[in-house]
């Protein structure tokens, strides 16, 4: 197996997660914060989407699909074109609004297509290349996507967890 296939394969497990955390759940339960300021389950699902998007697309010199393919006009948020959602303040959390789970898979599907592509892409030394040299040591491409599956992972497992937390609730 090649490290991109076993990149594919991390990247499909965050997609299958996704669909797994949001099926079935109304605007109620997206937004439902476990304690006053605490993430919602919509929050974390678009934020990992942001961050997979934005960093795959500078790693890769691509568009964001957020911004390039209609995102952030679909989802009409009251913030910042650009912004993630890192560093998010409970007031910033909170205008994370979206009407149903399918605004969220359907972004979260189209990053993963464009993750996809340009994992298929890649050569062995490809993953050694530098695309940041702000950090030190500067970080390579293959420390970056791993970094993003972490990431996207932990939120993920965040918000499965929130999930559990509402439905035990409601029952």
């Amino acid at each position: 197996m090649h490290a991109k296939d076993i990149l594919i394969d991390g990247y499909g497990r965050i997609q299958e997660e996704v669909h797994d955390t949001v099926d079935g759940l109304g605007p109620d339960e997206l937004h439902h914060s476990p304690a006053p300021g605490a993430n919602t389950i919509a929050w974390l699902v678009w934020h990992l989407t942001r961050v997979q998007d934005d960093h795959i697309a500078d790693a890769f010199g691509l568009d964001q699909v957020w911004l390039c393919d209609g995102w952030e006009k679909r989802f009409g948020l009251d913030l910042p074109r650009a912004d993630t959602g890192y560093g998010h303040t409970p007031a910033k959390v909170a205008k994370v609004r979206v009407a149903s789970a399918d605004l969220l898979t359907g972004y979260y599907d189209a990053v993963h297509e464009r993750t996809l592509g340009a994992l298929r892409s890649l050569a062995a030394k490809d993953l050694e290349g530098v695309v940041d040299e702000r950090w030190d040591p500067p970080v390579t491409l293959g420390v970056r996507l791993v970094s993003v599956l972490s990431d996207d992972l932990q939120h993920i497992g965040q918000a499965a967890y929130l999930k559990g937390l509402v439905q035990s609730a409601a029952a």
